[in-house]
């Protein structure tokens, strides 16, 4: 035999989409795990062509997972961020669209048992140990992906996944602000170092001269933004804790502008060195978080909010996110919990092979 054949589902979840796999099914070993999943990916090359990534960061996302052995979780989801024109893994950060599908995956193989009507099902976040509830529908006791829920970004309808994220405050660094300040200068530029679901550095879009406003494609057509962001996200990484990130797609990067529709204020988020066409589940509690502290960068350019419980709404180059927040200000600004409703799909199932070469490490 010439290749290895890897039993696997492949999902969309939220934007994003994969190939999901029982960790049982892969190599333990770090380093051999990396080779075989930049093979699955075809990682290396801008159309991924030797594999079923999708030549871009939200198609080239993996999500491994095995029965939990906390006692407050069902199943563990370790997720990898495969690069597209680089044979590079990172393990650091999670992915919250992706997690959208890890409830109706587990479902499917196995890890949980489906009940009649709705399934919940206790996921633990490997890579930051966050704790997140989903709510699968499972009518007759069998995943339904069929339904009337919308999300902007992805064609049609499909049924509805809630997630429930609990603990996500400090994710990597333990504090909502891991330099222990709302807003800092980092060469030239105003920040707000932000750790909820995902550590990011949130900066106002006019400070890097555009209006916020604009297209992926536009976005994605401008080298000089992403020089000059990724000049400053190098420092805040460094401030953060996280030493050198210029092999890390962690912290992420997000711009902030006033609204133009009905939301409470308009993001660009980036992975960091492509422009997100919507906006990542986790980047939006980051964002949220921002808005709603007091004395960040976010002051000035958002609408008033509701008190706590409020769902922030998000606007994004394809459409607008809502967050349904919950936090309170005793003492000091606390963000509780926060949650959003998306849909999954299962595309397919079946074996993704990887040549032997790769996955005996010869």
């Amino acid at each position: 035999m010439t290749q290895t054949a890897i039993p696997y589902l492949f999902l969309r979840g939220g934007t994003s989409r994969g190939p999901y796999f029982n960790a049982a099914d892969l190599p333990q070993d770090r380093d051999r795990l990396s080779r075989v999943l930049v093979s699955v990916v075809g990682a290396g090359n801008p159309r991924n062509i030797d594999g079923i990534g999708g030549g871009n960061a939200v198609t080239t996302k993996v999500a491994m997972l095995s029965p939990s052995d906390d006692p407050k979780a069902d199943v563990d989801y370790f997720f990898a961020q495969v690069a597209v024109e680089e044979e590079l893994v990172d393990y650091a950060p999670t992915c919250g669209n992706i997690l959208v599908g890890v409830g109706p995956a587990a479902i499917e193989m196995g890890m949980v048992a489906a009940q009649d009507g709705v399934t919940p099902v206790r996921i633990r976040a490997v890579n930051t140990g966050a704790l997140v509830e989903a709510e699968v529908q499972t009518p007759g006791g069998v995943v339904s992906y069929d339904g009337d829920t919308a999300i902007d970004g992805v064609p049609g309808t499909a049924a509805p996944v809630a997630l429930n994220f609990l603990d996500v405050v400090g994710s990597r660094t333990g504090a909502l602000f891991p330099t222990g300040k709302a807003r800092e200068e980092i060469d030239g530029v105003e920040v707000s170092l932000v750790d909820v679901a995902m550590p990011m550095m949130i900066a106002r879009a006019a400070d890097f001269g555009i209006t916020g406003h604009e297209t992926l494609d536009e976005l994605d057509a401008m080298p000089d933004l992403f020089a000059r962001m990724e000049a400053v996200r190098l420092e805040a990484g460094r401030r953060m804790g996280f030493g050198d990130v210029s092999k890390s797609v962690t912290p992420k990067i997000g711009l902030l502008a006033a609204p133009q529709g009905e939301g409470h204020f308009c993001a660009r988020y980036f992975m960091p060195w492509t422009t997100h066409p919507t906006l990542a589940v986790t980047g939006s509690q980051c964002l949220a978080a921002c808005a709603l502290a007091p004395g960040t960068v976010a002051e000035g350019l958002t609408r008033p909010f509701a008190d706590s419980p409020v769902t922030v709404r998000i606007e994004h180059p394809m459409g607008v996110m809502d967050v349904r927040v919950r936090y309170d200000r005793d003492g000091g600004f606390n963000f509780r919990s926060a949650g959003v409703t998306r849909t999954a799909r299962l595309i397919a199932r079946g074996e993704v092979l990887v040549p032997e070469t790769v996955w005996c490490g010869a």
